[in-house]
């Protein structure tokens, strides 16, 4: 879709020149990604939010991106900052974020575990002033989603999950979370991380359920062993995660049926259709949403009776 003449203007007009190139970026779930080059040469990212649920809840979650870039804005976090913000889409037709453009690119094919664990501790160790830490994490294993999925190739280990689950949650060390850290939202150039993208769900919470999604999703991707690692170069780089074994099995498991479908047909946020091509896209065709279930399933077996 190409960029309409209102975002197009309120783009030029806060980047101070016209835009001379809108180009689509892939790998946007929850928006529409574009990048944008004015005929100055400056470059720039557009977000824009498109589809609910998350358009619906667009003022909260973009306001909340803005502020989070401004936290992190003298950390070492290799974040973007924002340029110029619509969150009710009144000026551009759709809630819009324009946001600096960083160098790099997704790389899904590589596995790097101590530097995904080495960014993810640099994260952690933000401290924000005192009345502007984020909102607290939220759940993302809703009930609909507690519901043995039809590729279950062991039912009672679902249902034994959600026994888990319906425990209040433990205790905790507050943390700043990113909230959804993998590797689909990490750009790399020359192996070296260049950038930590998508800020929307921001929350303060466990270090456990950052490294528990980013473990997920790494098992999807390469397998149980990539998650193990990752979670291993997490703790040996000085990450604290919860000494209590009931603990850190809960947010594995919180996590890990929080990507279960949610009776919409989104299944960790998107289609599967939509993932699927996502993958292909950066190098990935060797990927079928039935193996990164499987992997999923076998980091969940692992998590729940080693």
């Amino acid at each position: 879709m190409t960029l309409s003449g209102a975002a197009r203007t309120w783009v030029a007009h806060a980047l101070g020149s016209p835009v001379a190139t809108a180009s689509p970026l892939i790998g946007g779930v929850a928006s529409r990604m574009t990048a944008i080059r004015t005929e100055d040469g400056r470059e720039a990212v557009l977000r824009q939010l498109v589809s609910d649920p998350w358009r619906k809840h667009a003022v909260a979650l973009l306001t909340r991106e803005r502020d989070v870039h401004g936290l992190l804005r003298d950390t070492p976090v290799p974040a973007p900052r924002t340029l110029a913000l619509d969150p009710d889409g009144k000026t551009t037709g759709d809630p819009s974020l324009l946001m600096t453009r960083l160098g790099g690119a997704l790389d899904l094919v590589t596995v790097d575990a101590a530097r995904l664990a080495s960014t993810l501790l640099t994260i952690h160790a933000v401290r924000p002033p005192a009345g502007r830490w984020p909102r607290e994490y939220q759940s993302w294993a809703t009930e609909p989603k507690q519901v043995v999925p039809p590729w279950s190739t062991d039912d009672g280990l679902y249902r034994e999950a959600f026994a888990r689950l319906a425990s209040d949650p433990p205790p905790y060390r507050r943390t700043f979370l990113h909230r959804d850290f993998h590797p689909g939202n990490v750009l790399w150039r020359r192996a070296r991380v260049t950038g930590v993208v998508d800020w929307v769900e921001t929350s303060s919470g466990p270090a456990d359920l950052d490294v528990a999604h980013c473990a997920s999703y790494l098992a999807g991707l390469h397998g149980v062993d990539a998650a193990s690692a990752f979670r291993r170069s997490y703790v040996d780089q000085g990450g604290v995660l919860t000494s209590d074994a009931d603990a850190a099995t809960y947010w594995q498991v919180l996590d890990l049926i929080g990507l279960l479908p949610d009776g919409s047909g989104r299944e960790g946020g998107a289609p599967a259709a939509v993932t699927s091509s996502i993958w292909a896209s950066h190098g990935r065709g060797d990927l079928t949403v039935d193996l990164v279930r499987r992997r999923r399933e076998d980091l969940l077996r692992q998590v729940l009776r080693g």
